[in-house]
């Protein structure tokens, strides 16, 4: 029934009689008695739409947080606490603000890669509005500028020393403006973003400009574009141009978003030495159909080239008085190497970690070559070698091998030094003995997943140990395995012996990611490489010795010439080859730029000296993990000097950004760091990443309810996962997927346990699940007992206690005894169903079930239910992490489909792979029976039976 309006509104306080239907004039489906503000969840809701309202400017209703009272009912809400005003805040999308144009343009020269964000938004009301500008950059680049255009006048981001900004920052703070521009997203990426207020009317223009050197690896370098408009936009556009005077080999363009029908949108010329790509659609050509407002442009564009190569010393390029070298000759032959594994098999690598350990190293194992020598050092309180001395890679001696990893399991604490020196002792006493062939590479690959607490446990101690046993005689590789590495650690110990550690999480292709930096070492071709250069003609330069060059990667120098005039410029790089000593000579003549680079389209600015600044303060930064206090001062202070004239985002340097000062808000200071890859680690707990390794390939999400009854919705677009419980009575059915065009529902019947003590809270599991196709006409209900299938009315019955495998016209079952039901239907999707068991004699549990999605991307855009809301994506943004009850699971501030929600860092489990242990899935946690992420509330979802949709 809806009663007259009757609503008095008088500064912070909102007074209706309690028969009264509140309904505001922006918001017409709300429509709510006062009667029903009871709840305090109902009474926020209604608090977040009134300032709905309020940020529309279409009710009236002072901003200023005060106390609601309503008539009839004695509920007053006191704002003071820090989690409720996050939740009385509004992230508003208006209609009215219109994305007008997104261009991204990536000039590069010489593998240097400078590329510039812009986005122009109209605010079309006739009220000012909040804009918000997001990107995402490689987290290799640096940050170089940034800006907002607004109403003619140009706001710029200025790079300070972090100390000076960071004062900058809590003055602001202090005053209670808000900060933090720049985040992880994923493995690979950072996230900047920005919202501002402008006026009716008006426009802005944001511009993000970084700048990275493209590495090498598996022979090709890549630009790496990620997009993510959300809404269609006018004008969009990626454009690339590539100069590479060496001459272009290949150049391939590829994407996680192009459709067959995007696919011949993208433009590609290659000339000798140049390459133009672009991608423009039209407004229509981004919606993913004809009357949808969603777009298809979400996703990662990739462009990836290689140029060609000689035999001689490389490639020299000169402008304006500094050069930068090349090195990566061609057809070389690879070099025997000599590895010592050093794996981690204490307690914590139990589980998928030691499995996944399992299947990498014997894939590892498989990739040896013959003259390759290898040896094998598992490490928990005791150290163990497979063999005492490193042994040649014969196949006889690899199955046998293989047979020693299948056998190792893990137990006990860490001892990693006692690991790292009896492999080093084995590498040294293999060459002292000579079993190992002169000219050949040397290396360590450490594989740990946790901190040292056995032996030696002091840090700076183990670090100096297995330096002083190294001697330089090898490269140490260090493999940090999941969230409780102590990954600043491995860095410096890598860095320190001509390594490098990399840290592989803890995900469902972490075998591939171990296997992946495996192949970037696997190949070594050169040891001991050493560039000259006449002493007396250049200054400046960076890194000019390197341990080892490996196939597909390369090589750069890059320094300052003492004279600009100067008319040769010889060149020596020496080395040790597989057979003899490797050494090639040679003159550059020291041309002008307009001779090099006649194609000023194509570069952008003095980039060689541009290039070398950030090469150089890259490799300062790494020197400074790595050397003595007094050192470290030193090349700091060079390091924030070339940080600040060169305008770079480093971790040494901040970007001070001040938004305009508005009628509504004051002016704000925010602050744009550089994040370390430890930072990036800890400033958000560690995210799940399902990116495969190398490919840039997305796979599908999983959606899953399983345990107590917990849904997790795992979202490997955006490198992260949702979860929350449903608490309900034993005996209720909910929806979990309805999908009206394909014809498929499943619906799920909890159960509790068998004996509840008193005044303790009722667990409830799903017993029962039922999955209808209506066009196929099957119907499935598997229960913890058998699985009975209907198949237009033909009759068959399942049991768990047996392997079987069925497969008919339009379905296939297989039920892996005791453990999984897979149902694939035709054309269509997966759903894995998975049986826990528990003591039949157990005094309280009982068996119950666990239900999976797979490719969930065959539903369509009608699909609903508590799981199937999520197939077509959910867009989120975390930020404003703060303590919560649990000091080990942070809060945070969520914007989710409209709604702003404290949520908490906590962990799930996916029971795929370990039906006994589970998998940890980190994922935000939404309380109150997900409110604020599903549509509606839980009670919307539950039906009459385990057939029916109502």
């Amino acid at each position: 029934m809806m009663f007259e309006r009757s609503v008095c509104l008088h500064q912070h306080t909102l007074v209706m009689s309690y028969d009264v239907v509140l309904e505001c004039e922006c918001i017409p489906e709300l429509q709510l008695t006062a009667s029903e503000l009871s709840s305090g969840f109902i009474m926020a809701t209604v608090w977040n739409a009134l300032l709905l309202c309020v940020s529309l400017s279409l009710c009236v209703l002072s901003e200023s947080y005060g106390a609601v009272v309503v008539s009839g009912g004695s509920l007053q809400q006191d704002h003071d606490d820090n989690a409720n005003k996050a939740l009385k805040k509004r992230s508003v999308k208006s209609t009215e603000i219109e994305i007008h144009s997104v261009k991204i343009d990536c000039k590069v020269a010489s593998r240097f890669a400078h590329t510039v964000m812009t986005s122009t938004a109209l605010n079309k009301a006739n009220i000012s509005q909040e804009v918000s500008f997001e990107v995402e950059l490689p987290k290799t680049a640096f940050i170089t500028n940034f800006s907002m255009e607004i109403e003619g006048k140009t706001y710029v981001g200025e790079v300070k020393e972090k100390e000076k900004a960071k004062k900058q920052y809590e003055k602001a703070v202090s005053s209670g403006q808000t900060a933090g521009l720049v985040r992880a997203s994923g493995r690979k990426m950072e996230k900047f973003s920005v919202s501002v207020n402008i006026a009716a009317n008006s426009n802005i223009t944001f511009t993000l400009t970084y700048e990275e050197l493209l590495q090498r690896r598996f022979g090709k370098y890549e630009i790496m574009i990620r997009v993510k408009p959300t809404d269609l936009v006018q004008h969009f556009e990626i454009v690339a141009d590539v100069y590479e005077p060496q001459g272009i080999e290949f150049l391939d363009t590829s994407s996680t978003f192009l459709t067959n029908e995007l696919l011949p949108l993208v433009d590609k010329t290659v000339t000798e030495k140049k390459a133009h790509v672009s991608f423009s659609p039209t407004l229509d050509q981004q919606r993913k159909c004809p009357d949808c407002d969603g777009s298809l442009i979400d996703g990662d564009f990739f462009i990836t080239y290689d140029v060609k190569r000689d035999q001689g010393f490389g490639d020299i390029q000169i402008v304006n008085g500094y050069f930068v070298h090349f090195f990566a000759p061609a057809d070389l032959p690879r070099l025997p190497k000599n590895v010592v594994f050093v794996i981690d098999r204490s307690g914590s690598m139990h589980g998928n970690k030691m499995k996944q350990t399992h299947e990498a190293l014997l894939a590892i194992l498989s990739d040896l070559h013959e003259e390759d020598h290898f040896g094998l050092v598992i490490f928990d309180d005791d150290i163990n070698a497979w063999q005492p001395s490193l042994t040649k890679a014969t196949e006889e001696n690899v199955e046998k091998a293989k047979q020693y990893v299948r056998e190792v399991t893990p137990r006990g604490m860490t001892d990693i030094n006692g690991g790292l020196l009896h492999g080093i002792k084995m590498l040294n006493i293999a060459k002292i003995h000579k079993i190992v062939p002169e000219n050949s590479a040397s290396m360590i690959i450490l594989l740990t997943d946790g901190a040292p607490n056995r032996g030696v446990s002091h840090i700076p101690t183990i670090q100096e140990n297995v330096r002083s046993a190294i001697g330089g005689q090898m490269s140490l590789f260090c493999l940090g395995f999941g969230d409780d590495v102590d990954y600043p650690f491995l860095d410096v110990m890598g860095k320190q012996n001509d390594g490098l550690a990399r840290r592989i999480y803890e995900a469902s292709d972490a075998t591939l990611q171990l296997q992946g930096f495996y192949d970037e070492v696997a190949s070594p071709l050169l040891t001991e490489v050493h560039f000259h250069y006449p002493e007396n003609r250049v200054n400046a330069l960076t890194n000019s010795y390197f341990k080892q060059l490996f196939n597909g990667s390369e090589i750069v120098v890059a320094g300052r010439l003492n004279d600009i005039e100067m008319n040769d410029f010889p060149i020596e790089v020496s080395a040790q080859g597989v057979q003899n000593d490797f050494l090639v000579k040679g003159q550059v003549p020291a041309q002008q730029r307009d001779t090099v680079f006649p194609d000023h389209e194509y570069i952008f600015g003095d980039f060689t000296e541009r290039l070398w600044a950030y090469l150089t303060i890259q490799q300062l930064l790494d020197k400074k993990d790595k050397g003595s206090s007094e050192e470290k001062v030193n090349i700091t202070a060079e390091a924030l000097e070339l940080s600040l004239r060169y305008n770079f985002v480093t971790p040494l340097t901040s970007m001070v950004v001040t938004k305009p000062q508005t009628e509504e808000k004051p002016e704000d200071t925010l602050i744009a760091d550089k994040l370390t890859e430890d930072q990036r680690h800890r400033i958000l707990p560690p995210l799940p990443s399902y990116y495969a390794y190398q490919t840039g390939y997305v796979p599908s999400p999983t959606y899953l309810v399983d345990g107590d009854p917990h849904f997790i919705v795992e979202l490997p677009d955006q490198n992260d996962a949702l979860c929350f419980n449903i608490d309900e009575k034993p005996g209720t059915i909910f929806n979990l997927v309805k999908d009206p065009l394909t014809g498929i529902v499943v619906n799920g019947q909890t159960i509790g346990d068998k004996k509840v003590d008193p005044g303790t809270k009722v667990n409830t599991y799903f017993g029962s699940f039922g999955i209808i196709h209506e066009k196929f006409g099957i119907r499935l209900i598997v229960t913890t007992q058998k699985i009975l299938v209907s198949d237009h009315g033909k009759q068959a019955k399942l049991f768990w206690s047996v392997n079987t495998s069925v497969k008919g016209p339009n379905m296939d079952l297989q039920v892996s005894k005791d453990h999984s039901l897979t149902v694939s239907l035709r054309n269509s999707v997966k759903f894995v169903i998975i049986l826990h068991k528990v003591w039949k004699k157990h005094p309280y549990h009982q068996d119950y079930l666990g239900f999976y999605t797979l490719d969930s991307h065959q539903f369509s855009q009608s699909v609903h239910g508590l799981i199937g809301q999520f197939f077509n994506g959910v867009k989120f943004e975390v930020s404003e992490v703060f303590s919560g009850q649990d000091a080990s699971k942070p809060d945070a501030v969520m914007f989710v489909k409209g709604h702003r929600l404290v949520v908490t860092r906590g962990w799930q489990k996916d029971f795929r792979q370990d039906v006994k242990n589970g998998e940890n899935v980190p994922c935000w946690f939404i309380h109150n029976n997900g409110t604020g992420l599903i549509d509606g509330v839980h009670t919307d979802y539950i039906v009459s039976g385990i057939f029916k949709t109502m």
